[in-house]
């Protein structure tokens, strides 16, 4: 195999695992958000606010793992 097919190789592995794991970690958190909300609806503002908040922070989780996958590639 050629080196840049190693990278290329490389960079789909990571990104597709990096990925994978934060949008499990978003689905869990929005169901239990809905959830909460489900039981005690006058809480939703404060609810969906910390629900965005991890939100954010998990998604730069996989943000993270697209820099280290381009990082793979070109370097």
């Amino acid at each position: 195999m050629e080196l840049e097919a190693v990278k290329s190789l490389s960079m789909a592995i990571v990104v597709a695992l990096g990925v994978f794991a934060p949008a499990l970690g978003i689905g869990m958190l929005v169901s239990r958000a809905l959830e909460a909300i489900g039981r005690n609806p006058e809480a939703s503002g404060k609810i969906t606010t910390t629900m965005f908040i991890g939100i954010v922070f998990t998604e730069a989780l996989a943000i993270f793992a697209l820099v280290v996958g381009f990082i793979i590639k070109f370097a």
